[in-house]
């Protein structure tokens, strides 16, 4: 598969054909799909490769802070839901993986990079869970935060991340209404409820508006990505809307974000944010963050003791080939 996507696009290396590239771009700029066959600039191979693998990771690492509470979850009703959310996370994963494997590159290949600690994924899930409400906040404003980043991914100049994103979606838009009834409903329980609830909400704030990157002019893939169309909106203007849907959603259930500095701006129509602690997303990012170790470790060890069914699945895809080669 990998040499058949070199086929399409430049080998890594090789002198970029000026023409290509300009034919390539006037597709982008006729919003036309680029297909895995179709020719591509290796630069943006590589942009794909890594955008779409990070998702991918951040599908299958955000299970787990959401995982440890499927035991603990304060009904049958609410365990049976948080189940299903984190089975569709892991479904996330592999529809992504596989888009990236349209790109040449293995999918054993991108899980070794993110178990080896080389590979990112989003600063978000390396924070715990440390009540019920951590739960919800995750779903409202953590699901929130993502479906403004991929509702616009539906239109991703690249054919298969794009078709993917659709069914994604859907189920995080799910997540999110899940997520919101959650608050909801401790916010009208009793007052020990509410403020769990307000507590929640007072850690993970924050930490999400950061998860959409860092301010535009220090982004350094932004404006490349927005060039090809793999992405529609830059980091400062997916931010804002969040902060236009996601404050009267709080003020509706009666929570307060932890920003002195939040107002609206009547002249603009929006709300504006205080100024957010960069140095916390640099340090998360670099791997020192509250659960970084703890996550990877997770992961790590069940790469480790899914082996067994690694080595089961390659057999049974090997046996009908050695059975017909007998027969020959």
């Amino acid at each position: 598969m990998y040499t058949q996507a070199l086929n399409t696009a430049e080998a890594p290396g090789a002198p970029v054909d000026a023409a290509a590239a300009a034919r390539f771009q006037a597709r982008i700029d006729a919003e036309q799909r680029i297909e895995p066959r179709d020719f591509m600039p290796e630069a943006y191979r590589r942009t794909l490769i890594r955008q779409i693998s990070q998702h991918a990771h951040s599908e299958i690492v955000g299970m787990l802070p959401e995982g440890n509470w499927i035991t603990r979850a304060p009904s049958l009703r609410r365990k049976a839901a948080l189940l299903a959310k984190v089975q569709d996370e892991g479904g996330h994963g592999l529809y992504l993986y596989a888009a990236a494997e349209t790109l040449g590159v293995a999918r054993e290949a991108l899980v070794d990079q993110l178990l080896a600690g080389v590979a990112k994924y989003s600063s978000i899930f390396n924070y715990p869970t440390l009540t019920w409400a951590d739960i919800g906040a995750i779903g409202w404003l953590v699901d929130g935060a993502a479906i403004m980043n991929q509702i616009p991914l539906c239109r991703c100049s690249y054919g298969p991340y794009a078709r993917a994103m659709i069914r994604i979606c859907k189920e995080e838009s799910f997540h999110q209404r899940q997520g919101f009834e959650i608050m909801l409903t401790l916010c009208r329980g009793t007052p020990a409820q509410k403020a769990m609830a307000q507590d929640a909400l007072d850690r993970w704030w924050w930490p999400v508006l950061m998860m959409f990157g860092p301010p535009d002019a220090q982004s350094q893939h932004s404006q490349t990505s927005t060039r090809w169309k793999i992405k529609r909106f830059s980091n400062d203007e997916l931010r804002q809307k969040f902060l236009d849907a996601t404050v009267p959603q709080a003020r509706f259930l009666g929570l307060t974000p932890p920003d002195p500095a939040l107002a609206f701006d009547a002249e603009t129509g929006h709300w504006r944010a205080g100024p957010i602690d960069w140095a916390e997303f640099e340090a998360v990012l670099a791997g020192n963050g509250p659960c970084n170790r703890e996550r990877l470790e997770a992961r790590r060890r069940a790469h480790e003791d899914g082996a067994w069914v690694r080595d089961a699945a390659r057999a049974h895809a090997e046996k009908p080939r050695a059975t017909k080669a007998q027969a020959a």
